[in-house]
């Protein structure tokens, strides 16, 4: 029924055609009209509604493509191979089996939809058809377990650089990796490692950035604590060019971290952090933590200066919220 009225969109062109008219030709109510509508606006159609008018195709989801994408990635060596998907549950996923199977580091899985999208915690991330960055990417770097957070943070500042060369906007990282304009989060990442003998055989590195979505494709529960890069730029953003800035960013820092360790990454990360210098709770597995986060420590966790002036390193913590009166 979506492919339908599409069609009758597309064969009206610039034109408005009511809501009475497409019920009265495809025998179905104006409720259901509006649910497909939906339906279609969730796979990337721009469609104009106005209560006199009726419906009008406003604009198609845009497609990545293998051309295009080489193209943004020229001049780097990291990427060994591209998997363009239309659909797949998660690109984590997909990515893990991938390294499983042999797959070679700087493999790089990426599709236009995500219908079971994933973020730290286990929480739930959300990837409209063609209005995000929904991609993860094999790497084997040959380092000791105890380092894998620090690549956490390497892709944080690495996604937070590139982003800032595309959009006037002020990004900034919360710890450990969230990347936030204005208090709202525009993006997901997660490192999942395996090892062997206390050593990685690979990490998976999965990236979500909200791109082109607008206000009405989050949820309720989100509206208040999400954005994107569109709604925060009032642009369309070429989601090509950010694979290619993020790509080009972290080839950098990743060469320049195997070869000369974490301290160049730690000053980077502590000067775009929005977490630092400022009272905050941190919700730890151990408890509530409560202080002021002054820096990251070698290792990479957060050093946090208590209310009697003892720092104490906190290396997980589900949430970092400012502390105030209402704390």
């Amino acid at each position: 029924m979506s492919n339908r009225i599409l069609t009758m969109l597309e064969e009206s062109g610039k034109h408005y055609i009511s809501g009475e008219l497409l019920s009265r030709e495809l025998g179905i109510s104006r409720t259901a009209i509006w649910k497909q509508i939906r339906k279609l606006e969730a796979q990337g159609y721009t469609i104009d509604a106005s209560p006199r008018l009726g419906y009008r195709l406003a604009g198609r989801p845009s497609r990545l493509t293998m051309p295009e994408l080489l193209g943004k990635l020229q001049g780097t060596t990291l990427v060994s191979g591209i998997k363009l998907y239309e659909s797949v549950d998660s690109t984590q996923n997909l990515a893990h089996k991938l390294a499983e199977e042999g797959a070679d580091e700087g493999t790089l899985v990426i599709a236009e939809q995500q219908t079971s999208g994933r973020g730290r915690m286990g929480r739930s991330w959300v990837s409209p058809a063609g209005k995000g960055v929904y991609m993860s990417m094999v790497l084997r770097p040959n380092l000791p377990l105890q380092f894998a957070p620090q690549l956490t943070l390497l892709t944080a500042v690495a996604l937070c650089r590139a982003l800032k060369e595309l959009v006037p906007a002020e990004i900034g990282i919360k710890w450990p990796n969230d990347l936030l304009i204005g208090g709202k989060k525009i993006s997901g990442i997660l490192l999942e490692s395996s090892a062997e003998d206390e050593r990685i055989r690979h990490v998976i590195m999965g990236i979500g950035i909200s791109v082109n979505l607008t206000e009405e494709d989050y949820p309720a529960d989100l509206a208040e604590i999400a954005t994107s890069l569109r709604i925060a730029s009032g642009e369309t953003v070429d989601r090509a060019d950010v694979i290619g800035a993020f790509v080009k960013q972290f080839e950098h820092l990743y060469r320049l971290y195997l070869r000369e360790g974490f301290a160049t990454i730690q000053s980077l990360w502590e000067a775009l952090a929005v977490t630092l210098h400022k009272p905050a709770k941190l919700m730890t597995p151990g408890g509530a933590v409560e202080g002021v986060p002054i820096s990251l420590t070698d290792s990479g966790a957060l050093l946090v200066r208590l209310a009697d002036g003892t720092e104490l390193p906190v290396f997980s913590a589900e949430a970092v919220r400012p502390l105030d009166a209402r704390s």
